[in-house]
């Protein structure tokens, strides 16, 4: 039997939360009047939505979204500003965000207007980004008297090269949408209408396809992140041999071969 999500989206404060017909989880972040600032209470509600699609079987991806204006325009600064370095540092502060690049099912981010600091951060700790013409990307954190501190001195190397990431962090200037393609943070532009449904298009496209090879075929990307070539691709190959345990590999070559649409079981 399939199982459902077992929190109730309606007590949900900081987010709008629907499951769409094609098996994507659309989160939506929903603090308008701040430009979706990342308090510590919405990453709660984010960890705890994400975390029951992860084991949802009617879930097959997900898809956090903004509102036009902004994607997230940052962490919450009037909550974190007057607390002491042994507060920050003994709660380890941030390590409860870092919750979303965990999930197994694919993350895609929807990202119109600004994705700034922790905004950036979070679209970062997604699969993929898809991005309006206007979006635009930034760690401005330096301007404020401090550094990213959710992962985007770490990932903006990874993704666009260190000489932008040190641009962008020890300036804080932001990037645009069509610069950041460019660069290889983000997957596709597109106009700023269109990006949502592009985003939910990609993603129930994934969730269309077979669960556990999708998380497989996830897992061997990122991996690409944590070893040098020689293991990755040992470790890629690893995980190609593991699909032939699987029946979704046995209906998918079949179904290849026999010129038909493939049935996932999902096993």
């Amino acid at each position: 039997m399939a199982r459902a999500l077992t929190i109730d989206v309606s007590k949900l404060e900081y987010l709008k939360v629907e499951v769409t017909p094609e098996k994507v989880g659309l989160i939506t972040l929903n603090r308008p009047k701040a430009l979706n600032a990342l308090c510590e209470e919405l990453i709660e509600e984010l960890n705890m939505v994400t975390r029951d699609m992860d084991e949802d079987d009617d879930v097959g991806a997900m898809v956090i979204t903004g509102s036009d204006r902004a994607f997230a325009a940052g962490a919450d600064i009037k909550q974190m500003k007057d607390r002491p370095f042994s507060e920050v540092s003994g709660r380890n502060m941030f390590a409860p965000w870092a919750e979303l690049s965990r999930r197994r099912k694919p993350t895609v981010a929807a990202v119109n207007g600004f994705a700034l600091g922790g905004g950036c951060e979070l679209a970062m700790m997604c699969d993929m980004i898809i991005a309006g013409e206007t979006a635009q990307f930034g760690q401005p954190e330096i301007l404020i008297g401090t550094i990213p501190g959710c992962g985007g001195t770490q990932r903006l190397v990874r993704s666009v090269g260190k000489s932008k990431a040190m641009m962008m962090c020890l300036t804080g200037e932001r990037v645009g949408a069509q610069e950041m393609l460019t660069a290889g943070l983000v997957a596709k532009v597109m106009p700023a209408e269109e990006t949502l449904p592009e985003a939910l298009r990609l993603a129930g496209k994934m969730a269309s396809l077979s669960r556990p090879i999708v998380a497989a075929c996830k897992e061997a990307v990122n991996a690409a992140y944590e070893t040098t070539l020689d293991q990755g691709v040992l470790f890629e190959r690893r995980l190609f041999h593991a699909t032939f345990a699987t029946e979704d590999q046995k209906e998918g070559m079949s179904a290849f071969s026999e010129k038909r649409a493939p049935e996932w079981r999902h096993r």
